[in-house]
């Protein structure tokens, strides 16, 4: 009795979800809300997980709750046992189990998402559950990492090269270059600097520059955008493409990019590139797990990528 008891205080995914969804509220009551339970059993399991693993997940003191030193550490590893937890979950419980899957994680290229509708044309599935995945460059890692997806398309620069590629071996991924590309800014077409063919940033160092928020990675050395290292004396960051193209049209701000606009979406028609004097090149190219054992659906997508590679 006294092995079963102790068995049924272990602790379990639920605990762990509960306490990811308080690091991500403002509040308790928040987290309790979008739980759907009570703000007491909350309270009380989180404590009865405390008290289990011997630490201290959460400070509470009358202005609200934050995470602890080894809380932080364990909100860690939580995500990747929930994120792994979840992968299991959808492979063999759920109702799509019997269903083709395949899974990309990209940073923001048009071509990536052509060669996943190219794999979907070429290879139609009766039943299937494809996922493509638009993130931020600790994402894309973690994903293919974890096996959340297959395949992943990331790019780094000078400023960044050191610190991506001791992430590749860390995780155990291989990269496979596909292009280089020029450092380019973005501008509305109707700025004032619109027509010029190359310039500078000091030249634009009078409009602020939108950057894409990658807030939840501990340094710049993991944004996807060239320049990284550079000090911007005015800098809007964004975590929405869309909102990025408003504010570049409405303030006449400017962005750094690789300057593949051709094919892109309707919102960039409005854009502009113009090169760039500093030079900081992207090296763009896709990951895989050192090792893994590809899909035909993986094999079917590195296929339509490599019509990409130019280098």
């Amino acid at each position: 009795m006294d092995e079963i008891n102790r068995a049924e205080e272990r602790m379990n995914i639920t605990q762990i979800k509960y306490v990811l969804e308080i690091a991500a509220s403002s509040s308790m009551r928040e987290a309790a809300t979008k739980l759907f339970v009570s703000q007491p059993a909350l309270s009380a399991s989180v404590s009865e997980l405390e008290d289990e693993l011997g630490i201290l997940i959460f400070e509470r003191t009358n202005k609200g709750i934050s995470l602890t030193a080894e809380g932080r550490e364990f909100i860690t590893y939580a995500k990747k046992a929930v994120g792994q937890y979840e992968i299991l979950e959808d492979r063999y419980l759920s109702k799509d189990s019997d269903k083709e899957r395949f899974s990309v994680s990209t940073q923001h290229y048009n071509f990536a998402i052509k060669a996943f509708t190219a794999v979907l044309k070429d290879n139609y599935p009766d039943k299937f559950v494809f996922s493509i995945h638009e993130t931020k460059t600790r994402n894309v890692l973690d994903d293919v990492r974890s096996m959340k997806s297959e395949v992943g398309i990331i790019s780094f620069s000078g400023a960044n090269e050191r610190v991506i590629k001791k992430l590749f071996k860390e995780y155990q991924l291989e990269f496979m270059p596909l292009m280089k590309r020029d450092t380019y800014a973005y501008v509305w077409k109707d700025h004032k600097f619109a027509k010029r063919k190359t310039i500078s940033l000091e030249e634009l160092s009078d409009y602020p520059c939108v950057s894409f928020d990658q807030s939840d990675d501990s340094n710049f050395y993991l944004t996807e955008e060239a320049m990284a290292d550079y000090d911007f004396k005015k800098m809007i960051k964004s975590d929405d493409r869309a909102t990025t193209m408003e504010i570049l049209a409405e303030l006449h701000g400017y962005s750094i990019g690789s300057g593949m606009l051709a094919g892109d979406e309707a919102i960039l028609q409005g854009m502009v590139s113009i090169k760039l004097k500093e030079e900081d090149p992207l090296i763009i190219g896709y990951i895989v797990r050192k090792g893994s054992r590809m899909s035909v659906y993986g094999e079917a997508y590195v296929e339509e990528l490599l019509k990409y590679k130019e280098l």
